[in-house]
């Protein structure tokens, strides 16, 4: 079904694509546009809503670590900053999170409620010094619960009506 339609609704795939790998979005919007919106095949849009969602996360699980390394060696307000942001987290929250760890982070990623999601799952992984790796299986493993829970949440009981209001 996908490569059969794929050259009519490229422009719609890429539009699922890219709300995925919006901070905001991310799948809680592009499986409810590829949907109910679009009038996309429900296997499609999940695939896509899922590549496209796990793309940032894997940038930013292995580019944070090198960009705040430089930005704490090139400014003291940027050290300052983020040794403040370590010791406080860690400090705080570090043995609830070492509890439970990677299924804490997949389950935060899976729940799809504002802030939760794969960008702040990301950015949670690293400043608790989840090893790379591990982070990138669970927060996977979190979008993959998301997309199930958006696309079950939207198969049952639909969409906000006003999405498609035009």
């Amino acid at each position: 079904m996908f490569f059969e339609n794929f050259a009519q609704n490229i422009g719609n795939y890429f539009a699922v694509f890219f709300t995925s790998m919006t901070p905001v979005g991310e799948l809680r919007a592009s499986i409810p546009l590829g949907l109910g919106v679009l009038k996309l095949d429900i296997y499609s849009t999940i695939i896509i809503s899922i590549i496209g969602n796990f793309i940032p996360a894997v940038i930013i699980i292995y580019a944070i670590e090198p960009i705040s390394k430089f930005l704490m060696s090139r400014f003291k307000i940027m050290d300052r900053f983020f040794t403040w942001l370590f010791n406080r987290t860690r400090k705080k929250y570090y043995k609830k999170f070492e509890k439970y760890s990677g299924f804490a982070l997949s389950v935060f990623v899976g729940i799809p409620l504002p802030i939760t999601g794969a960008w702040t799952g990301s950015i949670i992984a690293f400043v608790f010094g989840f090893p790379q790796k591990r982070a990138v299986l669970d927060v996977f493993i979190g979008i993959l619960i998301a997309a199930a829970i958006v696309t079950a949440i939207f198969k049952t009981v639909g969409f906000v009506k006003f999405i498609t209001v035009g």
